[in-house]
């Protein structure tokens, strides 16, 4: 099944009950939408997977109860949405880009992301994404996250906040 932007709203984040920021995200398709983020960490749990996959525009087409619990949405609000619904602004543009090069040529991709929870906690996940590739034909994508090295996310912070700054020039 083909997502189309015209089909799904954007999301829409309630207002956290404890101390956040805003900012407006603007999605794949250049429509905007506001992100309420929060100082919380929610740890991601010894022993869990997160799968989830996508069609070719990145829309959600499967979530694993994993991936439905560590997200703060209901699967009916996530199937359908673009995944970018979990991107957090701490985020760099460049760290997506690298994956969507790598996708494009066909290969597997691993990177830790930093995820926005509905609620405006964060999550952070050490993501494989691969294409799905039906008869040399890519169909979609599939992602699975694990628990990510609390080391290499104090690496990466760093990186990423570098990146970002580098983007706000």
């Amino acid at each position: 099944m083909n997502f189309t932007p015209e089909r799904h709203a954007q999301p829409v984040m309630p207002i956290p009950n404890e101390p956040y920021r805003s900012t407006q995200l603007v999605n794949f398709y250049g429509e905007s939408y506001t992100a309420h983020m929060t100082e919380r960490e929610v740890m991601f749990p010894d022993g869990c997977l997160i799968t989830s996959c996508t069609d070719l525009n990145g829309y959600i087409t499967h979530a694993n109860e994993a991936f439905v619990i560590m997200s703060g949405w209901q699967r009916e609000e996530l199937i359908g949405m673009p995944h970018s619904i979990l991107r957090h602004p701490d985020m760099p543009k460049v760290a997506f880009a690298d994956l969507w090069a790598t996708l494009q040529r066909g290969e597997k991709w691993h990177g830790y992301v930093k995820n926005l929870r509905k609620d405006g906690a964060f999550y952070w996940v050490h993501a494989t994404v691969i294409p799905n590739i039906r008869h040399g034909v890519v169909k979609g994508y599939t992602s699975v996250r694990r628990k990510p090295s609390r080391e290499k996310i104090a690496e990466l912070s760093q990186l990423y906040a570098v990146w970002l700054a580098e983007e706000k020039k």
